[in-house]
């Protein structure tokens, strides 16, 4: 049993990595393309960069490798070696991915001459991998790491401070390149969070089911067998009519929803069904509490 337990945990790392691996992978090459060389600077470390690259001598992603793993040193130091492994392997995968890119493809400019369309892959790239990051309990590492340093020490608002530095290295952009650039970042930091809130509900999204019915055992059976979920099932009585019902309580994907709303359709044409959208459902079978 332990050894099944195990072999269990081991699959579950070595997927969880895995998809790690090709978020961060994913949101390097958004980075490295479209925001590195449009000097598009709407905050994070890597806007930071940006910005520190154009004031000195060194590259966006040296900048990025430097204060990526100044945070990583402070972070130990300050919460201990246990504060997210996994928020310190996608800065050390981040950090190191981006000076390889720059060492095997370097980019003497913008990839096109359309700075919109560049801009709308800048932010859409990296926010769809930190929402996959962020759904299996990790972070692109960077100001989240100071944000649990500021978090354990300090009463300060963390969102707000986070998104103080954020603007500030935005308002820079516009000083130390020009208006232009600054403005598109503005649309870029704007931009980014709504992108990764939506994405993130896209991903939990499930489906909830409400069934009113006189019988409830092919839809049961159709759910136990055929879509491998359980369902709660209790009497009811109609308010009008004072007939007796049995109420079907279930949550499934989006996948298996439509499987079932087909099925109830055609067998049971009579059953009253209600369906809504859940963002998040905490539970066997979906997420855990951990």
């Amino acid at each position: 049993m332990k050894e099944t337990d195990a072999l269990k945990q081991w699959q579950k790392n070595a997927r969880d990595y895995g998809v790690l691996t090709l978020a961060t992978l994913f949101m390097v090459v958004g980075i490295y393309i479209f925001k590195f060389p449009n000097n598009f600077s709407f905050g994070g470390v890597t806007g930071l960069a940006v910005v520190l690259s154009r004031v000195f001598s060194l590259s966006a992603g040296t900048y990025t490798f430097i204060i990526n793993v100044a945070l990583l040193i402070l972070g130990f130091l300050f919460l201990g070696r246990g504060f997210g492994i996994k928020t310190v392997y996608v800065s050390l995968l981040t950090s190191v991915a981006l000076s390889f890119m720059e060492w095997a493809f370097p980019m003497s400019g913008p990839l096109t001459d359309q700075p919109l369309l560049e801009l709308i892959f800048a932010v859409v790239m990296p926010a769809l991998s930190s929402a996959v990051l962020f759904n299996i309990g990790a972070s692109s590492g960077g100001t989240d790491i100071a944000a649990m340093i500021l978090r354990k020490y300090t009463s300060i608002d963390i969102g707000s401070a986070l998104f103080l530095v954020d603007v500030a290295v935005t308002v820079s952009a516009c000083f130390v390149f020009d208006i232009q650039t600054g403005l598109f970042s503005f649309c870029g930091l704007m931009a980014k969070s709504l992108v990764i809130d939506n994405v993130i509900e896209s991903i939990n999204l499930c489906k909830y089911f409400t069934i009113i019915t006189e019988d409830p055992q092919p839809i049961c059976y159709f759910i136990h067998h055929t879509l491998n979920r359980s369902a709660t099932v209790f009497r009811a009585e109609g308010s009008y009519t004072h007939a007796e019902k049995e109420i079907i309580l279930t949550v499934m994907n989006r996948y298996q929803a439509v499987q079932l709303r087909n099925f109830i359709k055609r067998t049971e044409p009579g059953a009253f069904l209600m369906i809504c959208n859940s963002s998040e459902i905490v539970g066997k079978g979906f997420h855990g509490f951990n």
